[in-house]
């Protein structure tokens, strides 16, 4: 059986849009110039580019990156697309979407056009409260966008409380900009960060060899 698959992760470089305050990432060379081989020194946040929070994330949260079952990360899931619509994902939109039995879903927002610009922009498509009530509601493991937060700019933390607590593994920083919507397989492994919050990882999307994403 042939699979095509779907890089839906950011490369990382010193030009990798962070959220605010976040550290900076950085690559460069460690050692002599005239050395046998080439060695790099990495600095990056546990929350650089495409990346998941572990219920460590919030503070007094149990649960850390090292201990994430491989099951929540890999398996069939959804891609949900919102990108012709503006505004704030809330439980009156999720409701008219097929996402209630989904394990895993992936949102593709007007966000994914972001990743142009080499700043961070502060206004952004995001989940409000009732949207991650409704989402637990349902049963849903993961959940995964494509700006740096599933929460906004301004919000003040009960999103990412919610999703958390009840054991929900987020995926934010995805680049969905040419992913159709529909079914597939999601392969996510971050960084085995013992005592992690989170963990920059390599996002991919595999379906089966020329059937249509579409469900």
């Amino acid at each position: 059986m042939q699979y095509d698959y779907f890089d839906i992760s950011l490369p990382l470089d010193s030009t990798t849009v962070i959220f605010p305050e976040d550290p900076p990432v950085l690559c460069e060379p460690h050692g002599p110039a005239d050395a046998s081989f080439r060695i790099s020194r990495l600095a990056l946040g546990s929350h650089s580019g495409t990346h998941v929070d572990a219920p460590a994330h919030l503070a007094g949260g149990k649960g850390t990156v090292d201990d994430l079952d491989l099951q929540q990360l890999i398996g069939p899931c959804r891609v949900v697309d919102l990108a012709g619509r503006d505004g704030m994902i809330d439980a009156a939109v999720l409701q008219r979407l097929p996402v209630r039995g989904q394990q895993r879903l992936l949102f593709r927002t007007t966000n994914s056009r972001l990743w142009s610009q080499n700043a961070f922009i502060e206004k952004f498509v995001a989940l409000t409260a009732d949207a991650a009530d409704y989402l637990v509601e349902c049963g849903v493991e993961l959940v995964g966008i494509d700006y740096l937060s599933v929460e906004a700019f301004d919000g003040d933390g009960s999103v990412h409380r919610t999703l958390l607590e009840a054991g929900v593994i987020l995926l934010e920083g995805l680049n969905l900009l040419d992913i159709e919507r529909g079914d597939y397989e999601l392969i996510c492994l971050p960084l085995r960060l013992r005592g992690g919050d989170g963990a920059p990882c390599r996002a991919v999307l595999r379906k089966q060899h020329g059937r249509t994403p579409l469900p």
